[in-house]
């Protein structure tokens, strides 16, 4: 059974867990991707509804928690694979943060630029519900008026992403 990566309040790697054995008190990694194209609007995917976390919510183009012995940049490499079904995107590291909510983890942020259509993504379905190009002011306009459409973490991460204070 595969296990997460487990760190303490520095990002330092101290253990692994099962994911249903790890508790509110552990603090994992998670990676995502910012996915934009060339013509200013952010690729954002929907949730499963079966999901125990946020189902059908919407967040990042790809997410992903971090395996035992993974990096980063190898889990997003995978989730991208995985989740969209494509690998030739150019990643680029963006800020990497600290989310202490309901659930406690790193999240390593990477970005890239594609301009294929939502239908030539080939979405995992037990992940993904659907993955929608959306106009990046309208989004972030969108998220303060109806925070309840999307992920728990969004805020943060867009406060990162764009330097928000």
């Amino acid at each position: 059974m595969e296990k997460q990566t487990i760190v303490d309040e520095n990002d330092n790697v101290i253990g692994a867990k099962v994911r249903s054995k790890i508790m509110q008190s552990d603090i994992y990694r998670v990676s995502c991707l910012w996915l934009r194209n060339s013509t200013g609007e952010v690729l954002l995917a929907q949730r499963a509804f079966n999901k125990k976390n946020d189902p059908g919510k919407w967040g990042p183009a790809v997410a992903g928690t971090v395996s035992e012995n993974e990096t980063y940049e190898e889990n997003i490499q995978k989730e991208i694979l995985e989740e969209l079904g494509i690998d030739d995107i150019n990643l680029a590291a963006g800020p990497k943060k600290f989310f202490n909510g309901e659930h406690r983890f790193f999240y390593q942020v990477y970005f890239g630029v594609t301009d294929k259509d939502e239908s030539e993504f080939k979405i995992q379905k037990e992940e993904v519900e659907g993955v929608k190009w959306f106009n990046e002011q309208k989004f972030l306009k969108e998220v303060k008026e109806k925070p309840d459409k999307y992920i728990s973490s969004v805020e943060m991460m867009i406060e990162a992403i764009y330097k928000i204070d």
